[in-house]
């Protein structure tokens, strides 16, 4: 029997430990934590959100997707915890501090709309 990270193993293995490439623990560590810090940083949808955007045939560009982004860092910047962002006909519920939308609806006018438990407005 063999012996490998101190457990003892049935077989003998036919390429040493030492012949395989060894990356950096530092390397793959460090960009584990900026893609994960980066992840942490994009605006999320909920389960609620993503179901109203289906129903409601709501879809965001890639420039749309940046403006919600940029208006969330300027809300949290001020201290913003659940903000309504409003773009063109279409307002979001967000929570700031999760980055995450809470829900979506398109806004139509003379609509009687209410959002409750807000404390900001965000024109993205």
């Amino acid at each position: 029997m063999a012996e490998i990270n101190g457990i003892q193993v049935p077989f003998i293995p036919i390429v040493e430990r030492d012949s395989f490439p060894v990356q950096e623990k530092k390397n793959v560590s460090s960009s584990f934590n900026d893609i994960f810090t980066q992840e942490l940083e994009k605006v999320k949808f909920s389960s609620h959100a993503m179901r109203r955007l289906e129903s409601r045939n709501i879809q965001f560009s890639d420039s749309e997707m940046t403006k919600i982004n940029s208006a969330i860092e300027k809300a949290e910047l001020k201290g913003a915890k659940d903000s309504v962002v409003l773009m063109e006909d279409t307002a979001l519920i967000v929570n700031i501090p999760n980055k995450t939308v809470v829900t979506a609806m398109q806004v139509k006018n003379g609509g009687e709309d209410i959002f409750t438990n807000i404390d900001s407005v965000i024109f993205a």
